[in-house]
């Protein structure tokens, strides 16, 4: 929901029901076909290149396509020519972008052959980036290494701790509450407010166990079937999988990284408000997921240390980035609407700024960078056949 007072005044996006409305409204078949041509794009780079990394996440795929299709037409672009530009951007950045952090997914994984399929990747490999500032006892200090007395070891139980984690619904109930007890009341329908926000806060500790144990199910079966594709289609082919898929690798460091982003979204909420007039109200579903995996990612090569600053920083990135996202899409008539993860701010800035400074000239320019970048190692010596990651011998 979006708000305006006497500031601009703005959320995260709250659910995919804005994106899917942009994509109806905006351009409809055009987005369609910008997610097709990009599926082909993605797979004809890992094909031909050593950036060998498919996409999988198709719910992201779709919001990028929504995004560039919005960026791109008030760019000036319309029509095959949008489609096809859009398709090349959607293409190269999901068989590019998994590869930028290869070397830190990898120490999350322990070399399991899967990649980082989601478009909040930048600010995951920022957090881990940031947990190397404690890695000299990285290892030793894990947060799956915290111990925890006997009496409170049901805290070990992911459930449990995610549920008693989401009192924050108790904190946004009671706050929202004193602003409008009206509109709290509707919103819980006719039950005890209280009730109503404890009962949410339990719906999403079941949803996310459920979450858990489909990743399960995609570890045990998708790798394996990910060979036969590698074997007979793309040599060398590596997956790029939802930022959920890597919650069981550090359980922990979901319920600190959340709880640190959320905390780096509150400080930089106020930063933004005060600074530029727009406050970016924090989301439960971003700082959750994108906070929990630059946890995980912090931790990889930071500990528990890493986890806490790298999620923080996380919880910032997703604030001002989007703030600054505002303006780009406000230029295309959607005002107070912003996208939450952090990819999506980068490249929708980068393409809207390039456009506003050169026109459809330097949206081209852009992608022919990209397009370099994606065959240029075809000729030069690298470690491995794929961008950033090195076979086990």
């Amino acid at each position: 929901t979006f708000i305006e007072t006497g500031f601009h005044i703005t959320g995260v996006v709250p659910n995919n029901e804005v994106v899917v409305s942009m994509a109806q409204s905006v351009l409809g078949v055009q987005t369609m076909m910008i997610l097709i041509l990009g599926y082909v794009v993605n797979i004809i780079i890992a094909r031909f290149t050593k950036f060998k990394y498919i996409f999988l996440t198709g719910h992201h795929s779709m919001f990028m396509a929504c995004l560039l299709s919005a960026v791109l037409q008030a760019s000036g672009f319309e029509d095959v020519q949008l489609i096809i530009v859009g398709g090349m951007f959607l293409g190269l950045v999901s068989a590019m972008l998994p590869a930028v952090g290869q070397r830190f997914t990898e120490k999350v994984t322990d070399g399991d052959e899967i990649a980082m399929g989601h478009f909040g990747s930048l600010a995951y490999y920022i957090s881990a980036a940031v947990g190397t500032l404690f890695a000299k006892d990285a290892e030793e200090n894990s947060t799956e290494k915290i111990e925890v007395p006997e009496k409170y070891a049901f805290l070990r139980d992911t459930t449990i701790s995610t549920a008693l984690t989401m009192a924050f619904y108790l904190v946004t109930a009671f706050a929202a509450y004193i602003a409008d007890p009206a509109v709290v009341t509707e919103t819980a329908g006719g039950d005890n407010v209280i009730v109503y926000a404890l009962t949410c806060a339990l719906s999403f500790a079941v949803g996310v166990t459920i979450v858990y144990n489909g990743v399960r199910m995609i570890l045990a079966d998708l790798v394996p079937a990910f060979q036969g594709i590698s074997n007979k289609l793309i040599p060398g082919a590596i997956p790029a999988v939802d930022c959920a898929v890597f919650f069981p690798y550090a359980p922990t460091a979901v319920i600190l990284g959340f709880v640190a982003s959320f905390i780096g979204g509150v400080v930089g909420m106020f930063i933004v408000g005060a600074t530029l007039g727009i406050f970016i109200i924090p989301g439960m579903v971003p700082h959750f997921f994108c906070g929990a995996t630059a946890g995980i990612y912090g931790n990889a090569t930071g500990g528990r240390k890493g986890a806490a600053l790298g999620a923080f920083v996380n919880g910032l990135l997703i604030t001002f980035a989007p703030a600054l996202l505002l303006p780009v899409l406000d230029v295309f008539g959607f005002e107070n609407t912003t996208f939450g993860d952090f990819d999506f701010s980068v490249i929708g800035i980068t393409l809207g700024r390039a456009a506003e400074a050169f026109g459809t000239t330097g949206v081209y320019a852009i992608l022919a960078v990209l397009l370099i970048v994606a065959f240029v190692p075809n000729f030069i010596h690298t470690k491995g056949a794929v961008i950033n990651h090195v076979e086990e011998e």
